[in-house]
Formats: C-alpha cells, sequence, structure tokens
C-alpha cells in the first residue's frame, strides 16, 4: 500500500505520524519547523487523509505501510515522531524494524491497551454520515450532541469533504475505524525491546500517560526520557506549538 505523503526540507530525514481521524495536516505545525534542519516526510496512514482504504487495520500493518514508504523513497534510516495512535506505529516500528529508526518521539500515548474513549465521537461521526448535511455548519450542529468541545469538532471536521457527486462524506474510512476500534485501543505487538532514544512527551492536563504506564515503557524502550508539557492536554502540539517544537527539535538535535 503506498501512503500518501508530504515531504519538506533538507537533512537527516524524520517521519511524522498523526493520530486516529487525522490527517498529516494536523501535523503541519510541526513538520514546518522541523524542516529547517531535517527533510520531513509527513504520512497519512492507511484509512486516513488520502491514503488507501483497507479492511485491515491493525499496528503491524500500519507500521509495514510507513517501512514500505521508506523503502520506496530511499530512506535507510529515519527520527520518528507520532502522536497517540500514531506514537503506537511508531513505537511499532521501532520495535519491529529496529534498524530503521535513529530516534523515537512519542507524543501522549503509552504502549498500553486503552478502555474505549470515543464511542461519543463515533457516534456523532456516524450521524453525520447519515444526515443529509449540505454544509460543515450544519454537520457541527449535527454533532454537538455527542461532542461539546467545539476544538475536537472542529478538529474532526476538518476531514469533511464534499465528494464528486456533491454529498459531503468523511475522508477516513469511519465504517473500518469504527469496526476495528478495538483493535486501534489494543496494545502494540511488542515482543521485544527497543535501545534506539526515545522521548515521551505528554500533555501535563492529559491522561493517557499515566504513572502505571512507567513499568510498561521502561521494559519496551531501554534508552529512555520523559518531557511534560504544561497547560496542554492531549492535544499538546496543537494547544503548545512552541513548547512541543522545542522539545522535539533539542532532543533531536542533540549529539
Amino acid at each position: 500500500m503506498q501512503l500518501n505523503y508530504k515531504q519538506i526540507g533538507q537533512g537527516p530525514n524524520v517521519i511524522l505520524i498523526h493520530g486516529l481521524f487525522g490527517s498529516l495536516e494536523n501535523l503541519n505545525v510541526i513538520a514546518k519547523p522541523l524542516s529547517e534542519h531535517f527533510c520531513v516526510t509527513n504520512v497519512d496512514l492507511r484509512n486516513h487523509g488520502l491514503s488507501p482504504h483497507s479492511d485491515e487495520m491493525d499496528y503491524t500493518a500500519m507500521a509495514n505501510d510507513v517501512v514500505d514508504l521508506m523503502t520506496a523513497l530511499n530512506i535507510q534510516k529515519a527520527h520518528l515522531v507520532g502522536h497517540s495512535m500514531g506514537g503506537k506505529v511508531a513505537m511499532q516500528i521501532a520495535l519491529s524494524h529496529t534498524d530503521l529508526v535513529d530516534k523515537l518521539v512519542v507524543l501522549d500515548i503509552a504502549p498500553v491497551s486503552y478502555p474505549a474513549r470515543h464511542t461519543q465521537i463515533l457516534e456523532a461521526l456516524n450521524a453525520v454520515k447519515n444526515a443529509d448535511i449540505s454544509d460543515r455548519k450544519q454537520a457541527d450542529l449535527v454533532m454537538q450532541p455527542y461532542i461539546e468541545e467545539l476544538g475536537v469538532r472542529q478538529f474532526l471536521l476538518k476531514s469533511l469533504y464534499k465528494n464528486d457527486d456533491g454529498h459531503f462524506v468523511w475522508r477516513f474510512n469511519l465504517p473500518v475505524l469504527d469496526d476495528k476500534y478495538s483493535t486501534i485501543v489494543a496494545n502494540i505487538n511488542a515482543n521485544n525491546s527497543c535501545l534506539c532514544e526515545t522521548l515521551f512527551i505528554k500533555g501535563n492536563d492529559s491522561d493517557y500517560i499515566l504513572t502505571e504506564h512507567r513499568e510498561a515503557i521502561n521494559a519496551l524502550f531501554k534508552n529512555v526520557s520523559a518531557k511534560i508539557i504544561h497547560g496542554a492536554g492531549h492535544w499538546l502540539h496543537a494547544q503548545k506549538p512552541q513548547a512541543v517544537n522545542k522539545a522535539i527539535n533539542d532532543f533531536l538535535t542533540a549529539v
């Protein structure tokens, strides 16, 4: 599967991997500053953005997609930066293809299984899918009973577009993401550990990385450090872009 991607900048390779319901555009706020020092490849994961759709949606498959893209682009080794689900994909690559990874940055996710926490979002997305929507404003109204936070609705609406038939539809593959949700919140396939330099960046107000996850992190990543971004939640790169970008750049450029 050939993933959709955008590449900017010159220098050592960095690959950016977005989270669930997102696209490569979500990480432009990281891609642009990094491109001053790196060649940044920003990808759409399968079933997201402009990448192909598939009935298969697990971390091994998503990791292999990125590895195949690296091969196609003749990238022999890269730094990986992944947010949320994309962080799990990045961890999966680092564990399964250690020789391809230089440094690893994981944004606000741990290598653990999570309880379902997107039920209302999935209900909102399906409500929009089943409604007769003529613009994004109507879609926002449909989602409001399910999703109180305006910022979350605005994030999701970035993936709503008008198709060739003139209908507003979700760009991500909603039926498969809904069907495979239990696989997405499950843990990565971790049968070994990784020695690459690894940085976990946590939003101080987020509950995605907790104290009880430290053991799982240390078991898989032997050369690990952590950074907490104050005043930020799970969407830390959108809420505190300068602080997140500085943490990433300092880590990747450190000798």
